[in-house]
């Protein structure tokens, strides 16, 4: 990882992610693996999320926030309700606060010309769905862009291949590539959300290159295939640049550790499953009382991370959350073998704890890849959007995985007697020895690939030999 210092005049990078807390925080992670190449990262978004990202980012140096240069934008007054509880709860609460960062085109555009005088070329990372806010870059004649895809390959892929007619389709698949069985769109978004998603990706077409967070290790097939079928079209360069979060996670001794991480080391290897569904959803109180039960019948040991969904400003709309609750003995009844956190868990440090064995997950990417680049197995809960496609990937292609919930089932109540075998293939079967095995073997290969001299690690100095050229 060394380049020429003559280079951090030459290029500067501006990232400009999508305001929500998986897109926000996989490009706070490709910025600091930018940044330590001596390349300056601008990365430029709202007051209130930059803020966000930086309060709970995990696993970096909190002084490796230094290198790191964040352009704080206000926004526009906008309409901000509540996070819904509900079964199937597409996060719809965040749609006015996309609309209302559609104004930050004005502040990056002007940060863009500032940068393009004083630098040779100005590369901008943006996020897919952060499209309209970056156009302007083409008024600058040394400004590059790169799509930042914060899904799966396997899903791009996928929605890529569909929306090519039967009879234009450039090759034939391989029998494995497309499995049966994979989720429809059925459920996985509001209507409202597919036209901003479109109205973004008429501001496409014009980017140097399209970024992923998974390595080839876990997706190679389907980023090659969306490399055959750029060639089939224009040009463009994929890089698989992930994972993007650090993998060598040390959290032994520090000040401020987190309650549950004393209670890790105290457990055996591989005994923990760690059960969160991220900061988009929240539980109705039927399904936490089903989910409670699950987990106490189970025999297992168990982290549970328990919260409604992010309101839109965190810090301002605190109050507009509703705690979920428990009954109130069951954590009089479970304390020798599980516990509650109810406060934003250091998540990484948790999947690299060697007492963890397991990941009840919505399937979000940024957690699914951070699961997989620990060599975690996942318990697959999805809830919306690109999840439940993340899902099917981790349990029916990479096979490192149990489903909980089928997403022909999405209406219904998960119960508990599911969740319990669930849990129990994964921990205390035949079955489950194989996943753990699997999903180890995934994540030894994923580490080794970041190392220098590593497949990815390679990739990722392709990239920036790229960008600095």
């Amino acid at each position: 990882m060394t380049i020429n210092n003559t280079l951090k005049s030459k290029v500067a990078v501006v990232i400009v992610p999508l305001p929500a807390q998986g897109h926000l925080n996989q490009l706070l992670h490709l910025s600091h693996l930018i940044a330590a190449y001596g390349i300056p990262v601008h990365y430029a978004g709202s007051t209130s999320h930059n803020r966000q990202v930086k309060l709970r980012l995990h696993g970096w140096d909190t002084e490796s926030l230094i290198k790191i240069q964040f352009h704080d934008f206000e926004l526009p007054p906008y309409d901000s309700p509540p996070p819904s509880v509900d079964l199937i709860s597409f996060p719809q609460h965040l749609l006015p606060l996309f609309e209302a960062s559609m104004h930050l085109r004005q502040p990056v555009s002007d940060l863009l010309q500032q940068l393009s005088r004083k630098f040779d070329r100005v590369i901008v990372i943006h996020d897919l769905l952060m499209a309209y806010v970056v156009q302007d870059v083409k008024l600058i004649p040394n400004g590059e862009t790169y799509n930042f895809n914060p899904t799966s390959a396997f899903l791009i892929f996928l929605y890529s291949w569909s929306s090519i007619p039967e009879k234009e389709k450039p090759f034939q698949l391989d029998s494995k590539d497309i499995l049966e069985g994979i989720p429809p769109e059925d459920g996985c978004g509001t209507q409202d959300m597919t036209e901003f998603s479109l109205n973004q990706m008429k501001f496409l077409g014009f980017e140097s290159g399209w970024i992923f967070n998974t390595s080839r290790i876990i997706e190679g097939r389907y980023v090659q295939l969306l490399e055959r079928l750029s060639t089939t079209k224009s040009q463009t360069n994929h890089f698989a640049l992930g994972p993007f979060n650090p993998v060598n996670i040390k959290s032994e001794s520090r000040k401020n550790r987190h309650q549950c991480l004393n209670w890790l080391d105290k457990q055996e290897k591989d005994s923990v499953i760690y059960v969160s569904f991220g900061s988009t959803t929240s539980l109705t109180d039927d399904q936490i009382t089903e989910l409670a039960n699950g987990l106490e019948r189970c025999g297992e040991k168990f982290i549970w991370v328990l919260r409604r969904a992010d309101p839109n400003d965190i810090f301002a709309e605190a109050d507009k959350v509703k705690k979920p609750q428990l009954h109130a003995d069951y954590e009089e009844r479970v304390k020798d073998r599980g516990i509650i956190v109810r406060d934003w868990a250091p998540q990484l440090e948790i999947l690299a704890h060697t007492s963890v064995g397991g990941f009840m997950s919505h399937c979000g990417w940024n957690s699914s890849m951070e699961s997989i680049s620990m060599g975690v197995p996942i318990l697959a809960w999805p809830m919306h959007s690109d999840q439940p496609k993340n899902a099917f990937l981790i349990s029916n292609v990479l096979r490192i995985g149990v489903m909980v919930r089928d997403w022909e089932h999405r209406d219904e109540i998960v119960k508990s007697n599911t969740i319990e075998n669930a849990v129990k293939t994964l921990m205390a079967s035949q079955e489950g020895k194989e996943i753990k095995m699997r999903a180890a073997n995934v994540g030894e290969a994923v580490r080794g690939s970041v190392a220098e001299g590593g497949a990815c690690s390679s990739e990722r100095d392709a990239f920036i030999s790229h960008i600095s050229r």
